[in-house]
C-alpha cells in the first residue's frame, strides 16, 4: 500500500526549519557520494511542459522523482517515493507548497554557509509566491531585522510586505528603486522571471551575499556579467544541473570569461571539501536551480511524520 498525502495534510506537518535541515543534510550526502541526483528533464509541447527531477537518498532508503506540469491552467506537482530495497511505491505526495519551501530552504542553506554571520538586512527582487519561502528561510538561518522588497506589481508588493512583517516579526519595506534594495543590504535575493539584469554591479558592496534563484533558462537573466565576475566565490547546487539551466552563468562560460573550475558546489562547501567565505569583505554568489534529491528527502521526512500522525490515505498501487 502506498500513502497518498494531499497539500493540506503536508501543510499540517512541514515547517521551514524542517525543510532547511533536510536540504542541508542531503547536500552533505550528495557531496560525499551518498545521494544521487539526475538533472531535470523537460518535455515541451505547444500547450505545456512536463518536468521531471529524479534521484536517490540512501540514508532514507528511497529513490524516486518529482514530476510537475506547467500549462495555461497553472502548475501541478507530485513527488513519487519508492523503497530502494523492495522497489515498491511507498508514497505519492502533492508537492506545490513543499516545493515552495524547498526552493527557499536551499537558498537559506546557501546563506547559512556563504553570507556573513552578522547579516541582518535582506534586499529582495520579486514578491511572488516563491518569495515567501525565500524570506522565511533567511530568517531561519540569520537574525534578520529588515527586508527591502521590490516588485513590478505594486499591489502584490504591498500585500507581501504586510503579510511577512506580521508573520516574521521583522521590518519589511516596499521599495520602488532597485538601488535602494541593494545598497545597505547584507543578503540580496533574486526570485523573478526577468530576461535582463535587475541591478547594477556598481551597487554591490563588499561583504554582500547574493542568492540568485530565477535564472533557470537561457532566456532568463537576473545578474549583470560584472556582478558575477566580481564575486569572490560563485557556487551552485550542482554543476551538472547548472550546465543545463543557468541563464546567468552559461553565457560567461561560453565566452570563457569564467570557467567551471572557478565554480564551487554548495555541498562541498558544507563538508569542507572546498573553501567558502573566508572574510567579511568577500562578495559571494549562489545560483540556485533545485535538485530532485532535495524534494525526495523532504518528502521522505514528511511521509514518516504523516504516518506517526495517522495522516494520508492508503491506496493499493505499486505494491
Amino acid at each position: 500500500m502506498a500513502l497518498f498525502l494531499r497539500e493540506e495534510e503536508v501543510k499540517q506537518i512541514i515547517t521551514m526549519q524542517m525543510t532547511v535541515d533536510a536540504v542541508e543534510d542531503v547536500m552533505k550526502e550528495y557531496a560525499i557520494g551518498q545521494a544521487f541526483n539526475i538533472p531535470r528533464e523537460r518535455t515541451r509541447i505547444q500547450k505545456g511542459a512536463l518536468h521531471i527531477l529524479q534521484g536517490a537518498v540512501e540514508s532514507h532508503g528511497v529513490f524516486g522523482y518529482k514530476a510537475y506540469t506547467s500549462t495555461k491552467e497553472g502548475n501541478r506537482f507530485l513527488v513519487y517515493l519508492y523503497n530502494c530495497v523492495r522497489g515498491n511505491l511507498e508514497a505519492i505526495v502533492e508537492a506545490d507548497y513543499m516545493g515552495m519551501l524547498r526552493t527557499g530552504a536551499t537558498n537559506g542553506v546557501a546563506a547559512n554557509w556563504m553570507s556573513r554571520k552578522n547579516a541582518q538586512v535582506v534586499g529582495m527582487f520579486g514578491a511572488g509566491r516563491q518569495a515567501d519561502g525565500q524570506l522565511e528561510a533567511l530568517c531561519c538561518v540569520r537574525k534578520i531585522k529588515k527586508a527591502k522588497i521590490i516588485d513590478l506589481k505594486i499591489d502584490r508588493l504591498k500585500e507581501f510586505c504586510k503579510k511577512n512583517e506580521e508573520k516574521l516579526g521583522i521590518e519589511v519595506i516596499p521599495c520602488l528603486e532597485p538601488e535602494a534594495v541593494v545598497r545597505g543590504s547584507d543578503i540580496i535575493t533574486t526570485i523573478t522571471t526577468s530576461s535582463k539584469p535587475l541591478f547594477s554591479h556598481e551597487w554591490v558592496e563588499g561583504g554582500i551575499h547574493i542568492n540568485a534563484a530565477g535564472s533557470n533558462a537561457l532566456i532568463r537573466t537576473e545578474l549583470e556579467e560584472k556582478t558575477i565576475r566580481n564575486a569572490d566565490i560563485v557556487a551552485v547546487d550542482a554543476k551538472d544541473v547548472a550546465v543545463k539551466e543557468c541563464g546567468d552563468l552559461l553565457p560567461l562560460l561560453e565566452k570563457g570569461r569564467i570557467h567551471w573550475n572557478q565554480i564551487k558546489e554548495l555541498g562541498e562547501i558544507i563538508v569542507g571539501k572546498t573553501l567558502g567565505r573566508e572574510n567579511d569583505r568577500q562578495v559571494t554568489l549562489f545560483e540556485s536551480h533545485g535538485m530532485g534529491i532535495q524534494d525526495l528527502i523532504i518528502a521522505a521526512r514528511v511521509v514518516a511524520a504523516a504516518k506517526e500522525k495517522g495522516l494520508g490515505t492508503e491506496i493499493a498501487i505499486g505494491i
